[in-house]
């Protein structure tokens, strides 16, 4: 089970970094929902760095915990138009083209 959980935990962890670097902004900076997507952006990525540091800690519950909060804030943010994602991609549960 412990096999497990850490294949999980690094499998999260890549799959949030992946989803990060694929979304961008789609509204202007400035803008409320610029500013929304900014905020939500840095949201999932400071837990991208929670992660990484429980990761490295040892402790790989709360950093699969913390890989799956920021990219539920990431898929949320897609889901409601702040980001602009590539059609092809898998990382979210909605496609671009929606």
């Amino acid at each position: 089970m412990a096999a497990d959980l850490e294949e999980k935990t690094d499998r999260y962890g890549e799959m949030l970094a992946d989803a990060l670097d694929a979304a961008e902004p789609a509204a202007p900076p400035g803008t409320p929902l610029g500013e929304a997507a900014a905020e939500t952006y840095e949201m999932a990525d400071s837990y991208l760095d929670d992660g990484r540091h429980f990761r490295a800690a040892d402790d790989p519950v709360n950093a699969l915990a913390s890989f799956s909060y920021g990219y539920g804030w990431l898929d949320a943010g897609v889901r409601f138009g702040l980001f602009e994602i590539p059609e092809e991609t898998e990382l979210f549960t909605t496609d671009a083209g929606e």
